[in-house]
């Protein structure tokens, strides 16, 4: 049942580890931290992306820092409570992980599948140069009852057939999971830079 379930929700990520690994959390004295991989863009900017690795797959002392891994894993979700609000909080949890070479081009260095529904309705706009774009958030489930909630980004026709789709809706997602930075607004004249991670929607199906 568990393995059925893991299905719906699978990542491979190849990057460059760029920075030490923290402590997150422990669950039945298993030790858990978080690493950010860089990962290529077409375009040759970055992604940087948080992995959530236990220290069960790799020597979480050691200094990784300029190496090459190779992920599998799911994208999960939790909310960190923050001054007074929750907030949703998204990293790679990591099944497999694997050392490589320098990265290797014939590889898709960064590819997501999810099989979720939708949990909020879609939110359709136009950019000033007249680019559609639609978010939706996909709640995925998880075995034991969770669900890991997921915001994904459409653009141009798919944007358009996203917009359509109805709370509760069943759909299949492919695509990247990529990162961007905002300033987020914390008081009159404070403000703090933070990264936002999402999945860049390449294919998307109406799945009921």
């Amino acid at each position: 049942m568990a393995d059925k379930i893991i299905e719906n929700n699978q990542v491979s990520i190849m990057g460059k580890v760029a920075s030490g690994f923290t402590f997150s959390h422990q669950v039945y004295g298993e030790g858990f931290y978080l690493v950010d991989v860089l990962v290529k863009r077409l375009s040759d900017s970055e992604d940087r992306i948080p992995l959530m690795v236990s220290e069960r797959l790799v020597d979480v002392t050691q200094d990784y820092e300029g190496e090459y891994i190779m992920v599998q894993g799911q994208f999960r979700s939790y909310n960190r409570h923050e001054e007074k609000k929750n907030r949703l909080v998204l990293s790679v949890f990591v099944r497999e992980l694997t050392f490589v070479e320098e990265a290797d081009d014939s590889i898709k260095t960064n590819q997501i599948f999810l099989d979720g529904y939708i949990c909020k309705p879609p939110v359709y706009r136009k950019t000033p140069l007249g680019r559609e774009i639609a978010d939706l958030l996909l709640a995925v489930n998880r075995p034991y009852g969770k669900s890991d909630y997921i915001p994904c980004i459409c653009w141009g026709r798919n944007a358009r057939y996203a917009s359509a789709f109805e709370v509760g809706g069943h759909v299949l997602i492919w695509g990247r999971i990529q990162s961007r930075e905002y300033i987020k607004k914390l008081g009159e004249n404070e403000t703090e830079k933070r990264v936002a991670y999402e999945v860049s929607v390449s294919k998307l199906e109406y799945a009921d």
